[in-house]
């Protein structure tokens, strides 16, 4: 199956150099570009991608607006594409509002050409693209500046199994799904069906907002 993708950077050569990469391949079309979040919006809802790749900073509306409401779009619009962000360290706490809208995760703008491919694809697939390393510590570092968890945080919380709060945290640790197993001494298929049942109950919609409510409902806390 084709991979359908938009492009949104408010820089004509970075959309350019982009979409040849990513036409280049057998399994993703380049449907469309737009130069700003608010082109970007109806572009995606005029051509229904798979992946929107969305830069954070642009001009009319940034990415995370675009994000918003792309991934939450009103009544009457159906189509709900993945969004991958495309970033810069000195942007993270975009990033981190972000997947709280719901983008399946973020790519530093200057990653190899083959990360960025390995990255539409992964998201495509329904996974989120969530750099351990990167993760824990943009993660933690906004966690630590916001309030005491929610109660109704812990009242969803309280419906996991034990098993499941244990792969719950792991995840949030930025552990991959073949070292939760390892962790846990499960077979790798248990891991990604206990991770199905979390995302199920707690009603997220991928790893990476399941590391978000990890932090906010207090199951893991900055630097422990």
């Amino acid at each position: 199956m084709t991979i359908r993708v938009i492009i949104v950077d408010d820089q004509a050569m970075v959309r350019a150099g982009f979409a040849a990469l990513l036409a280049a391949q057998s399994d993703i079309d380049v449907v469309g570009e737009a130069p700003d979040g608010r082109q970007a919006v109806d572009v995606s809802r005029g051509t229904h991608p798979d992946v929107v790749l969305m830069d954070v900073r642009m001009p009319e509306m940034d990415g995370l607006e675009a994000a918003r409401r792309i991934l939450d779009p009103p009544p009457g619009v159906t189509h709900r594409p993945k969004v991958l962000m495309l970033t810069t360290f000195d942007v993270d706490d975009y990033v981190y509002e972000a997947l709280r809208a719901g983008a399946s995760g973020f790519l530093l703008k200057d990653a190899p050409p083959a990360d960025l491919i390995s990255a539409v694809r992964i998201v495509a697939a329904g996974e989120a693209l969530l750099a351990p390393s990167v993760t824990r510590r943009l993660i933690a570092d906004f966690a630590r500046q916001r309030p005491a968890p929610r109660k109704n945080f812990a009242a969803r919380r309280s419906g996991l199994t034990p098993r499941e709060t244990e792969v719950l945290e792991l995840i949030a640790r930025g552990l991959s799904n073949q070292e939760i197993a390892e962790s846990l001494v499960l077979a790798e298929q248990t891991v990604k069906t206990h991770i199905g049942r979390v995302l199920a109950k707690l009603g997220l919609r991928d790893r990476a907002q399941a590391v978000i409510f990890a932090y906010e409902s207090g199951l893991v806390t900055p630097g422990h």
